[in-house]
């Protein structure tokens, strides 16, 4: 008798599984496409903050560079001053 109840218990599963199969394929696939917008998404973003920060860094160039030249001529003059062990 116990094995009788476990045939049927699987007979049943497995009616289950076929029945409840395409809801199952339907959410993975309106899961999979979710992602591939959420990745999608992302990336436009990144592609967007690096642009931004581009323009940001060649907006800004006429105050760093100069800035920049200043410091490398001050490290320059400070290295041929020290004396050599």
């Amino acid at each position: 008798m116990k094995t009788f109840f476990k045939i049927l218990l699987a007979i049943i599963a497995a009616v289950l599984v076929v029945k409840l199969l395409p809801v199952t394929l339907a959410l993975g696939c309106a899961l999979a496409i979710g992602a591939a917008l959420v990745l999608a998404l992302g990336v436009s973003v990144l592609a967007v903050s690096v642009g931004v920060l581009l323009a940001l860094v060649a907006l800004l160039s006429p105050i760093w560079l100069p800035v920049i030249a200043i410091v490398g001529l001050v490290m320059l003059i400070k290295r041929c001053g020290r004396a050599t062990a």
